[in-house]
């Protein structure tokens, strides 16, 4: 009796069908022509003072703006500056 926990379950799923040069392209899927953001920004700000959260906003809006998932230190002291503050 075979062991079914070792077995591989037989796929229903289709292979995808290879094109030009044995490889998939899925840029040819079916688009509706708008571009989409991948990320999604979850609004973790809530339990910030007004101030935090308005730096929050700021930092989020320039990741945004310049399409980067993570800021260096200049870039966050530029948002800082953007806002107002000073040393």
């Amino acid at each position: 009796m075979p062991n079914s926990l070792l077995a591989p379950e037989p796929t229903t799923t289709p292979a995808p069908v290879p094109v030009e040069g044995g490889f998939v392209d899925r840029r040819r899927e079916k688009q509706d022509g708008v571009v989409r953001e991948r990320r999604q920004f979850t609004n973790s700000h809530d339990g910030l003072s007004d101030e935090a959260g308005e730096l929050a906003r700021a930092i989020d809006s320039y990741k945004a703006r310049h399409r980067r998932r993570f800021i260096n230190y200049e870039e966050m002291l530029s948002v800082v500056k953007s806002l107002g503050y000073s040393r």
